[in-house]
């Protein structure tokens, strides 16, 4: 009687391990299948891209210049997801804006990441790329992630994730296709030809991959970046100059030559665009599409422009920033402010990963899975920008440009720590006896004014400085500045016009000043300490030594 005891004891305990072995199992299999399900990832990001796209004509009041550019494939990613109004960078230059990206910080808790040369990455900081791939996420990129710095994409895994066995042409793509063209290629396969290379790279990572692991997808295009061939936006995009006149901010010169530089750089968004419907079809092919989270954005403003890139003034810091994919609620326009930063967080929290307390963003994703337009977050009404060096030779001992802006719906305010400093540089042999000729300033960023990209506009207005006519453009896109600057955006949106010194805005400007100084200071910025000197100094000021 007891042996049959013992047999009907260890029968339940048998039957017990095969119910918990089965559970056991079924848990793994849910968490796996729940791992599957996280969303793709596919960020597009390019070089240079400033908020220029045919959606954004459409959901400004006033359309300037956006109007006659034609972006089909973004647009329709638009109405598929979430645009936002008020998207900015907290860097207008490329390797602090990316490392303040990746890092899901502002730029100046990045260490040497903070500037463009002699940026080294620090391995200790954070990036939700890396975090993504510790769980599971399947790494790509192609084109540039994190540039100049070292060692090279770093925050990105350094090399081992690019995919450009195809070639890296795409980034020269008004070069190259004109090349093309000029060989007897017919216009539209010279394209084409180009549009393959990003299909290839991008095929070739979708080959590899593990089909049972999500994906982020870096693209990087740089096409956007100086230079471009002049006259290819209408040779290439049929763009004619002659429909801007009369559109242009009032920074820009209204002439021929300045026209025909923007209509080039809206030639090469336009490739963008066809580049995004390559990525975007090669997604459906797969079956992928419709869990693939797509975000588009660009890393500051347009270069080699007045208020452009390496400027705190929106022209320089305000980029598009689009979203839809799984779970995103479609077809809305919102007005609260987003800082590029923001996406770290954002990224980890669709990929299901924890959210490292160091990073002093906020995630977006709230925000997109909301069915609300306009205001969707009432605390969403304001970000900073800012920045410390650019081109390390822009001044004499190389000294940086110190800014910080804080910008809400109806103001922006800069501090610009050294106002006795040139902004965009100093004014390389322009009082010389040889000062540099219009193809050296188009050709050389170098040559003169470093912190501003060599291009057609530059070389234009520099030679024409010390006409009557056009010296107010110069003296107010290169001259010296106050130590603050206070815009009321509702009356001069382009910011023009600095009333700081009014008496009618010392309430608003101590207000700003106020809100500005306290976050710097709560957020830790090396500026607030000793005048800065952490920036001034090797080897974070130069010579460098990488």
């Amino acid at each position: 009687m007891r042996w049959g005891s013992r047999r009907v004891c260890w029968h339940y305990v048998f039957l017990w391990l095969a119910v918990y072995c089965s559970i056991a199992l079924f848990n793994l299999a849910r968490l796996a299948s729940a791992a599957d399900a996280r969303p793709n990832i596919l960020f597009f990001f390019a070089d240079d891209w400033g908020r220029h796209a045919g959606v954004y004509a459409r959901v400004d009041a006033n359309h300037g210049i956006n109007d006659i550019i034609r972006t089909p494939t973004i647009d329709r990613v638009a109405s598929q997801g979430v645009v936002f109004r008020n998207a900015f960078v907290n860097a207008p230059s490329c390797t602090p804006c990316r490392s303040s990206l990746l890092s899901g910080q502002y730029f100046w808790r990045t260490g040497r990441g903070a500037v463009l040369h002699a940026a080294v990455w620090d391995s200790a900081i954070p990036v939700y790329s890396l975090l993504l791939k510790d769980t599971g996420y399947q790494l790509g990129k192609s084109y540039k992630v994190w540039s100049p710095g070292t060692p090279a994409d770093a925050p990105y895994g350094k090399q081992q994730y690019a995919f450009e066995r195809a070639g890296r042409k795409f980034n020269r793509f008004s070069q190259e296709v004109t090349q093309l063209v000029a060989a007897g290629t017919p216009r539209e396969q010279a394209k084409d030809k180009l549009l393959s290379e990003v299909r290839e790279n991008f095929g070739q990572f979708l080959a590899q991959r593990d089909p049972n692991k999500p994906f982020c997808y870096w693209f990087g295009p740089t096409n956007t970046h100086r230079k471009w061939v002049r006259g290819s936006g209408k040779a290439l995009w049929d763009l004619n100059p002659d429909d801007l006149q009369g559109k242009l901010p009032p920074f820009l010169p209204d002439v021929a030559e300045v026209r025909e530089d923007i209509t080039d750089y809206f030639g090469e968004a336009m490739a963008l665009d066809a580049a995004l419907a390559v990525l975007i079809q090669s997604l459906r092919d797969q079956g992928l599409y419709e869990n693939t989270l797509i975000v588009i954005s660009g890393d500051h403003g347009a270069p080699g422009f007045p208020h452009g890139k390496c400027n705190l003034y929106d022209f320089g810091t305000r980029v598009p920033l689009i979203i839809a994919g799984p779970k995103v609620v479609p077809g809305r326009v919102v007005d609260d402010f987003a800082s590029l930063p923001d996406l770290a967080p954002t990224f980890l929290e669709a990929g299901g990963c924890e959210i490292p307390a160091v990073m002093t963003a906020k995630s977006l994703w709230p925000v997109l899975l909301s069915d609300a337009q306009g205001q969707v977050d009432p605390n969403r009404t304001w970000v900073l920008t800012g920045r410390e060096r650019h081109v390390s030779q822009a001044r004499a001992d190389f000294l940086p440009y110190p800014q910080r802006c804080l910008r809400t719906a109806k103001y922006a305010f800069i501090t610009n720590f050294h106002p006795e400093r040139m902004p965009l540089g100093d004014l390389h042999r322009l009082e010389s006896d040889t000062p540099p000729s219009f193809d050296e300033i188009e050709n050389s960023t170098y040559v003169t004014l470093p912190d501003e990209d060599a291009g057609l506009t530059k070389a234009w207005l520099v030679t024409h400085r010390n006409d009557s006519q056009w010296k107010p453009y110069f003296d107010h896109a290169y001259g010296k500045r106050p130590r603050e600057e206070l815009f009321d955006l509702e009356k001069d949106p382009h910011q023009m016009h600095n009333v700081a010194a009014l008496p009618e805005y010392a309430t608003v400007l101590a207000e700003l000043r106020s809100q500005l100084l306290n976050e710097l200071q709560r957020s830790g910025d090396p500026r607030m300490i000793d005048d800065g000197k952490y920036y001034e100094t090797p080897p974070l000021a130069g010579p460098f030594k990488q």
